[in-house]
């Protein structure tokens, strides 16, 4: 099943998921989280912002500098971006087995290298942010204010 870019972007409108979008959601959140796709495509936990109740989004990782980063295809207001703010950073990342996790906002003065990054490396972003992939890098620096990017720093496990 091909979706085009409009209708990839109408499954979005508003910002939020409509059903086709949640059930597509739920489906690779289940994938991602048994580990059998690439390690760049993981299940984000995170618990939700009122009601407490741990909630499962599909992302794809971009890699830079030895770092993965998370960055939101839907910008600043998706959910998954208030309920890591409103947990002070803390997720658990599934791909395979389960890590706790802290993510770290990045200024955005230093985010335009890592919206490329994403837009190369998740082709599923691509359709939703306003940017083309080889676009000069001002270009990037103009959206950077309006896409977050979250640094992911795995938890050691205790000893």
């Amino acid at each position: 099943m091909i979706f085009s870019d409009d209708r990839l972007r109408a499954m979005y409108s508003g910002g939020r998921g409509n059903a086709t979008a949640r059930r597509f959601a739920r489906f690779w959140a289940a994938v991602h989280a048994t580990g059998i796709t690439p390690p760049r495509w993981i299940t984000l936990e995170v618990p939700g912002r009122r009601t407490g109740r741990r909630t499962r989004f599909p992302l794809g990782m971009t890699d830079w500098q030895g770092h993965w980063y998370l960055v939101p295809m839907l910008g600043e207001d998706c959910n998954w971006v208030r309920n890591v703010r409103a947990a002070g950073g803390k997720a658990v990342i599934r791909h395979g087995r389960a890590r706790e996790c802290r993510l770290v906002e990045i200024p955005v003065a230093d985010r335009p290298p890592i919206l490329r990054c994403f837009l190369e490396q998740v082709p599923g972003a691509r359709p939703h942010l306003p940017i083309d992939r080889h676009a000069a890098p001002a270009e990037f620096a103009s959206i950077a204010g309006r896409y977050p990017a979250f640094r992911v720093d795995i938890a050691e496990p205790a000893r």
